[in-house]
């Protein structure tokens, strides 16, 4: 038998591990991700499709005296793809389970649990899971209790939390039951590391999130943000961005009359980019078309959907 090669730390003083959260678009896995963590990793909107990567958010602390190292990832929400981008999400997803200690499974309050699209997914993992029974603040505590039976019936996870990301209800108790599963292993990221991203990628999808915002119909899914220079000054962070759009007429939308939507996105973004990098940003944003991108595998991969992530 070989020697182990893992850090000298005693065994049962450390846990740490890797927790996917998964579920279809639009039920709160980004909000959810974000509340965990501390801090914004993830772009929020209502609508749905929002995530393209998997995430990963780390989180240190000490759990009844024992320090841990949460890894949660953030993926895209299942769904039935329709373009070459869309598979590429779909394998973000299913790397996350096959690595994965822990799965949070998050559903809303309204989703029926018979014949649920994430079902044979979860058969890639043998690790826990823990179904995650969001957006409780829309019902009243009777029907949270007949969806908990439901899931349990159906799912038989290792436990049923119901939360409201939105409201932070619950987080604590969702907290305790994912720490306790918890491997005992010794740390997998420096404790200063926050995510596996580097700054380039959180400036594109802070981008991204102002155009999802902002257009409504076909834009938002057919645009792309490429972070072409990010420079880092004493005083300031210089910021070139390409904004990919599919067809001309979407070029015209998303720069607006005069020149006035793009400008409103550069206003929006560059507050947040300021406020997440804690420095004076100067936001260049300039829009290409790039045809059908989302469908042909050399741009996806120059993109970063590389199903390598």
């Amino acid at each position: 038998m070989s020697e182990s090669t893992e850090p000298d730390i005693p065994f049962r003083s450390y846990r740490a591990g890797f927790v996917s959260i998964i579920g279809k678009p639009n039920v709160g896995k980004s909000t959810l991700m974000n509340v965990l963590v501390g801090e914004k990793m993830s772009i929020i909107t209502s609508k749905a499709q929002t995530t393209r990567h998997r995430i990963m958010g780390i989180l240190n602390g000490t759990h009844e005296d024992v320090p841990f190292q949460l890894v949660y990832s953030d993926t895209p929400g299942v769904m039935k793809p329709s373009y070459k981008l869309h598979d590429s999400m779909m394998t973000f997803v299913k790397g996350s389970l096959e690595d994965a200690d822990m799965v949070l499974f998050v559903v809303e309050i309204g989703e029926k649990a018979a014949g649920h699209e994430v079902l044979p997914l979860l058969s890639r993992t043998a690790s826990p899971v823990i179904l995650v029974l969001n957006k409780t603040d829309l019902s009243n505590e009777a029907d949270v209790k007949l969806k908990m039976e439901e899931w349990q019936n159906e799912v038989d996870p290792a436990a049923i939390v119901p939360i409201s990301a939105l409201e932070q209800f619950n987080i604590q108790t969702l907290f305790d039951a994912v720490i306790t599963r918890l491997p005992f292993h010794p740390p997998y990221f420096d404790e200063d590391e926050l995510t596996d991203k580097p700054e380039r990628f959180f400036a594109s999808e802070i981008i991204r999130e102002k155009i999802f915002l902002n257009y409504r119909q076909e834009i938002p899914y057919s645009s792309e943000v490429v972070v072409s220079e990010f420079k880092e000054k004493e005083d300031i962070i210089v910021i070139r961005a390409e904004i990919l759009v599919e067809r001309k007429s979407q070029k015209g939308i998303i720069i607006g009359e005069k020149g006035e939507m793009l400008k409103k996105i550069g206003i929006q973004a560059r507050q947040d980019l300021e406020a997440f990098f804690g420095k004076k940003v100067f936001l260049e944003q300039h829009v290409k078309v790039e045809p059908d991108w989302r469908s042909k595998e050399n741009k996806l991969r120059q993109f970063g959907y590389n199903n390598n992530d």
